[in-house]
């Protein structure tokens, strides 16, 4: 990892020497000393991160090359403040820069005495270097990691889906048995706990089972709770309610948020009183929190069941014997299942090479079965050359020499390890970082993406943003397994990502030791000095330390619900935390920004997202360097003109959404519009923006020099803005999602002239009356989603939709007034999706054969004269949901009529398709 380290000094320092020459005087040569010298360093150290660990004398060494890093960016990030406190113009801004001159000549000459005694250290440093150099034979291990570093990767998406197959390799009969036991004829509540190491794969084998068909459809409620060792009971009891809730599309209580646990508890007892119900407590480490749940899960006698997982066995004897239930044992994968697993991942499921069949067998034996170990290993030989035996054997020898004992939790921990020192370094980071987000944590991809820009791990490529190269960091880890896929959008784009929690270990270990991040709360409390990164769950901690933190970078706050004090923000802000790079309150206890943020220059990423806070100060134009700001979920609607200083902006998300039971047209606010925005032309994502007042017209013509734009969201837009819109429009080249929205639900968008839309537009939502559909999306060949909401169309949209090749969802919400909806033969081949809500004049649906091969949900929903199901869904053989919210009460009644009675007509011949019916308060469900 001091490799790194030291990379990212490198380009900060080469940024620091172009950007601030004229002011470096004498520091500039030292500077550019130190440089050099870590550069001729890097090399070794790509070697000696990896062997460190062997040798505690090289450890050492490398440590001090870290540290001597990190001070080095300590002392050029507190030279750039000093400097920026005197960038004023004006007559002001002179006297400010002679007292600046004045005042900072002792502490100017601190910084120069500091960067010399740095050199020095690295002339020492560089002689420990040379030592080593001829202690250690690297040559042909630096060529190794050198074409890894340059390994281009052919298929990353391909090979993120392929981890997910591989998984079920052995995976039949354990599901078949568990399945068997869920659903036997017993009315007694059950518990199944299926115990195992960490790695062999509980959580997929009973997510196979959680989604089974027959599973669905003998249970009437569903529900997936991940316990984990740091789980609060408060937050997992609502999160349970929610769920439960959600799923018989119930509104939750609306007291939720503040009712204690015993009455937590009560509302979910009451909710599974009279259902058969499934529930799925996953990772279970404490006793503890299976007697905290327990008094909450009925035994109704209607055949409900628990399945639980646990790596502990004592627990899962325990709470299988007070419920009569049983416990499944996990075995890793046999010999056969693991060569086969093998071969899948690191040969793409062919055949292994003759010559390389000794050396896999013998890697693979190291494995010891479990399925983890053997994917993260196949990540790391996928990437080797199949015709250099040496790097295979190369391989061998490392995992034997690290292999000590009979602990497999430990023998696989170590082939992990190797799995992560085979990163190239600008991963190394990215992978440790992943350890400031809580455990068993659902991560942001495009979150993700922007704290690791922010933090400057993510170095700029020729003709991609930054954010596009960071996605194929992401793509990497997928690839290489050490992230898993979370949740994915219909279109195939990945949403949420998470870390198993052995690699969590290893992350976490990793960090802490080499002073990257540590993290506060959550069963963790220890404080370390010098920490780069502080990361803070669920509770503040002890503030006061804070203050000894002058290196931080990062402070990121997850699920706190402490609140932040006038008292308390002092403690965060003042002192010694200067230099933030990233400051995450998300979700955080605060109703206004405080002061002190506003003084830290080099802030880059800025999240307020989910608080209360309902302004921005005017000083928040002093954050010259932001390039995030994320203000989605709070009462802000209204921006100073200040933000227009801010030229490093990328992110600008600033929108919420209404949770009142009758929604107004407008269910989603955004920001007033401000003049001159234009300026603001590095960025990328700005939503929402409303525009109805008397600056619209201008700031709709300004945003056509936005070219940078990626994402674009308008509210309030007034039809005789429409011609501006158009001209804007067709200036953003490279936009991939539009959002707009007209003033009121009558006011017609007006976007017709628009002649050369952008050709890489991927997702368009258009709410408001369209007098007809604009001619020019079905010349979006790109499009993958599309809502048109209140468009109150006269022709069907469906006729002239269907022949853009990659729609994969569809929402029509009031859009269509015309009583039939057609799709043709050959129509949507790709659709996934199909929404039809609100169509108030809606009487057929017709499918013809061969039109949406690949639906696999389809949604009816207050389409009130429809009273039969649509004529040829019979023909739709991938449907696997298709539920109908507040249809008629005909259409209803005769479905739930002949489908309780076994006569499924016209789906019958539709394998798994599930059907969900909604009618007067009462939901049913069923599964063909």
């Amino acid at each position: 990892m001091a490799e790194s380290a030291v990379a990212l000094l490198l380009n900060h320092l080469t940024i620091f020497l172009q950007e601030e020459s004229k002011l470096l005087g004498g520091i500039k040569e030292e500077a550019e000393c130190i440089r050099d010298e870590l550069e001729r360093m890097r090399a070794f150290l790509r070697v000696a991160d990896v062997m460190e660990e062997s040798d505690p004398e090289l450890q050492v060494w490398v440590n001090q090359v870290r540290d001597v890093a990190y001070d080095t960016e300590d002392v050029l990030d507190e030279f750039v403040l000093r400097l920026s406190r005197h960038r004023e113009d004006g007559f002001y801004g002179f006297l400010r820069k002679i007292s600046f001159s004045i005042k900072n000549l002792k502490a100017r000459h601190r910084i120069d005495s500091e960067i010399k005694r740095i050199r020095s250290r690295v002339n020492q440093i560089a002689k420990g270097h040379q030592r080593y150099r001829y202690k250690f034979n690297i040559s042909e291990q630096v060529s190794s990691s050198n074409r890894v570093n340059d390994n281009t990767w052919y298929d990353r998406r391909s090979d993120a889906l392929l981890m997910e197959e591989a998984e079920l390799v052995g995976i039949e009969r354990p599901k078949k048995q568990l399945i068997e036991s869920l659903v036997e004829e017993n009315p007694r509540l059950k518990v199944v706990s299926v115990v195992g190491m960490g790695g062999l794969g509980k959580t997929t084998l009973i997510k196979k089972v959680y989604d089974d068909r027959e599973v669905k459809g003998h249970f009437e409620i569903h529900a997936w709770i991940t316990v984990s060792q740091s789980f609060e009971l408060r937050e997992l009891l609502k999160d349970l309610i929610q769920q439960l809730f959600g799923e018989t599309k119930q509104s939750v209580p609306q007291m939720l948020e503040t009712m204690d646990i015993n009455n937590l508890k009560a509302q979910i007892k009451d909710f599974l009183q009279a259902s058969r119900y499934l529930l799925i407590l996953d990772d279970v480490w404490s006793i503890n929190a299976w007697d905290a749940l327990k008094y909450a899960l009925p035994d109704n006698n209607c055949g409900s069941r628990i399945l639980l997982t646990t790596r502990i066995s004592t627990k899962a004897s325990t709470s299988c014997v007070e419920s009569y239930g049983n416990i499944y044992t996990m075995k890793p994968l046999s010999p056969e299942e693991s060569w086969t697993l093998f071969c899948r991942k690191t040969f793409q499921g062919n055949c292994c090479p003759l010559h390389l069949d000794k050396f896999a067998r013998s890697i693979l034996k190291k494995c010891e079965g479990l399925p983890l170990a053997v994917v993260a290993i196949s990540g790391v030989l996928a990437t080797k050359d199949k015709i250099r035996v040496h790097e295979w054997e190369l391989v061998l020898r490392s995992l034997g020499s690290q292999l000590v004992g009979n602990d497999k939790l430990e023998s696989m921990e170590k082939i992990l390890s190797l799995s992560y020192n085979d990163l190239p370094c600008y991963l190394k980071i990215c992978f440790l970082y992943l350890g400031i987000f809580p455990e068993d944590y659902k991560i942001e991809c495009m979150r993700l993406i922007r704290l690791w820009t922010a933090e400057g791990f993510v170095k700029l490529r020729e003709g991609m943003t930054v954010e596009e190269v960071a996605e194929g960091y992401l793509d990497e880890l997928l690839n290489r397994s050490l992230v898993q896929v979370a949740e994915v959008y219909h279109d195939g784009r990945l949403r949420r990502c998470r870390v198993h929690d052995l690699f969590r270990e290893i992350i976490t270990s990793k960090s802490r030791e080499q002073r990257i991040a540590v993290t506060v709360g959550g069963g963790s409390t220890r404080w370390l000095e010098k920490v780069r990164r502080l990361s803070m769950h669920y509770t503040l901690g002890n503030l006061q330390q804070i203050n000894c933190y002058s290196q931080l970078r990062s402070l990121l706050l997850f699920r706190v619900s402490e609140p932040l004090s006038k008292s308390s923000m002092p403690m965060l802000f003042n002192g010694g935390v200067r230099l933030l790079k990233v400051l995450e309150l998300r979700g955080a206890s605060i109703e206004t920004l405080p002061n002190e943020v506003v003084k830290l220059y080099h802030l880059r990423y800025l999240s307020l997202r989910g608080t209360k806070v309902k302004m921005l100060p005017n000083s928040i134009g002093k954050l010259e360097n932001l390039e995030t700001l994320d203000l989605k979920d709070t009462y802000v609607n209204e921006l100073p003109v200040q933000i227009l200083k801010l030229q490093q902006l990328h992110h600008l998300l600033v929108y919420r959404y209404s949770v009142e039971d009758f929604l107004p047209f407008y269910h989603s606010y955004g920001f007033k519009a401000i003049v001159g925005i234009e300026g603001l032309s590095s960025l990328q994502k700005l939503s929402h923006i409303e525009v109805n007042d008397d600056n619209g017209r201008i700031v709709v013509g300004e945003l056509g020099r936005l070219t940078q734009l990626r994402r674009l969201g308008f509210r309030k837009l007034r039809r005789e803005y429409g011609m501006a819109l158009c001209s804007s429009l067709q200036k953003l080249s490279n936009l991939q999602s539009l959002s707009i929205g007209s003033v009121e639900e009558d006011e017609i968008v007006d976007i017709q002239t628009l002649f050369s839309p952008p050709r890489f537009l991927q997702r368009l939502y258009l709410k408001g009356c369209l007098e007809k559909l604009p001619h020019w999306i079905t010349s979006l060949n790109n499009l993958v989603r599309l809502r048109l909401s209140s468009s109150k169309l006269r022709d069907d949209p469906l006729q002239c939709l269907q022949d853009l090749t990659n729609l994969v969802e569809i929402e029509l919400i009031r859009a269509y007034e015309g009583e039939e909806l057609c799709i043709t033969a050959t129509g949507f081949q790709k659709l996934k999706r199909l929404q039809l809500a609100k169509l108030e004049g809606l009487r057929w649906v017709r499918v013809e054969k061969g039109s949406m091969p690949h639906l696999e949900e389809l949604i009816c929903e207050d389409c009130k004269l429809v009273e039969e199901v649509p004529t040829g869904i019979e023909h739709l053989a991938n449907l696997k949901s298709f539920n109908l919210y507040g249809m008629s009460d005909k259409l209803i009644m005769t479905l739930n009529r002949e489908a309780e009675s076994g006569d499924y007509w016209k789906i019958a011949h539709i394998p798994n398709v599930w059907i969900g019916t909604f009618l007067h308060d009462c939901w049913k469900g069923y599964s063909l």
